[in-house]
């Protein structure tokens, strides 16, 4: 057994342990089997990897001969019951685990390497459902379309929280572009809509774009798409009819007013309170506006916000839509 055990798991093991934590477990096993209560006394190897293989392998050896000794067969089902209650005491508890892991060293880096993973096949399933569903691999039935519409307005909402998680853990602040860059303005709406037009055609939603007439500007462009697209998103989530409006409407020469308005059921006072704080409880549904459990998005989008200099407003009344906007200093492009 201690042969196997090292080939299976290729830890080093002596048979003075091995003989230690086989004594204990079957001491365990006929306290299981008696009936016996009280806690247990043992040093705690038994519950290791190794005692739960020489568990496993006892366990079979034991109940096979049982088996096979006509006068103890009646007893075969009793004793594999004591070895099952004792391999139950000795599972270790998962959710103490993965508490411990959260929570330790390496809790935060563990988390962004779980998102990482589930954002690039999600990235695949929002590129091939877009793709089936504007019949670029041929024709669909209007129901397939309305079908891939929903595939992909799930895994988008899905996409949105891996990458806010990731974000969250870098400080939520931090600019990709941290150089500032000519851009248009008017792509970056175009580009917003274009990526959440199935969640608006499925709700039966119109998007309105209010692209500037000065266009090439000066900027972060990648924190600016992040920010519009998840206050687009947000907005196309909480609203079930009429349209919601992404606008870009110069102020100045050198200044650009944002906003991502909708026609949704607006926000209550209450709600406003902890509009920005992740990882916050789940506002009512019952005459309120219904957010995610996480609260990620507005949390990242306040940040991205404040990092590019402005301050994220939001202007809403129950039953009367919503409207978050934010001023940023973008002065003309002299070239793109």
């Amino acid at each position: 057994m201690v042969a196997g055990f090292r080939n299976e798991f290729g830890d080093a093991v002596d048979r003075a342990e091995t003989t230690a934590v086989t004594v204990d477990l079957a001491r365990r096993v006929r306290r299981a089997f008696a009936d016996e209560a009280g806690p247990e006394t043992g040093d705690g190897r038994a519950a290791s990897a190794l005692g739960r293989y020489l568990l496993q392998q006892l366990s079979e050896t034991a109940f096979l001969r049982l088996a096979l000794e006509p006068d103890q067969r009646d007893q075969a089902l009793d004793w594999s019951l004591a070895f099952h209650a004792v391999r139950r005491d000795l599972e270790p508890s998962w959710a103490d685990f993965f508490t411990s892991r959260l929570s330790g060293p390496g809790g935060l880096e563990l988390v962004v390497e779980v998102a990482h993973d589930l954002r690039s096949p999600l990235t695949s399933v929002l590129f091939l459902a877009e793709t089936l569903q504007r019949g670029h691999s041929g024709p669909v039935t209007d129901i397939q379309r309305r079908q891939l519409g929903l595939i992909y307005s799930a895994a988008l909402g899905l996409s949105a929280v891996t990458s806010d998680i990731i974000e969250l853990a870098r400080g939520g602040d931090r600019l990709v572009d941290a150089e500032a860059a000519p851009f248009s303005v008017s792509e970056i709406l175009e580009s917003v809509r274009d990526i959440v037009q199935p969640i608006a055609e499925e709700k039966g939603l119109e998007i309105r774009l209010t692209p500037p007439p000065s266009d090439q500007r000066v900027g972060h462009p990648l924190a600016l798409s992040r920010v519009l697209l998840n206050l687009t998103t947000n907005a196309l989530k909480f609203t079930d009819e009429g349209h919601v409006e992404i606008a870009a409407v110069p102020a100045d020469r050198n200044t650009m007013d944002f906003a991502v308005a909708d026609t949704g059921r607006g926000i209550s006072t209450e709600a406003l309170e902890t509009l920005y704080q992740p990882f916050r409880l789940l506002v009512s549904r019952e005459g309120g506006y219904c957010f995610s459990g996480t609260g990620l998005g507005l949390a990242i989008c306040r940040r991205l916000v404040e990092a590019m200099g402005s301050t994220l407003e939001v202007d809403t009344a129950p039953s009367s839509g919503t409207r978050f906007s934010f001023r940023l200093e973008l002065p003309p492009a002299t070239e793109l």
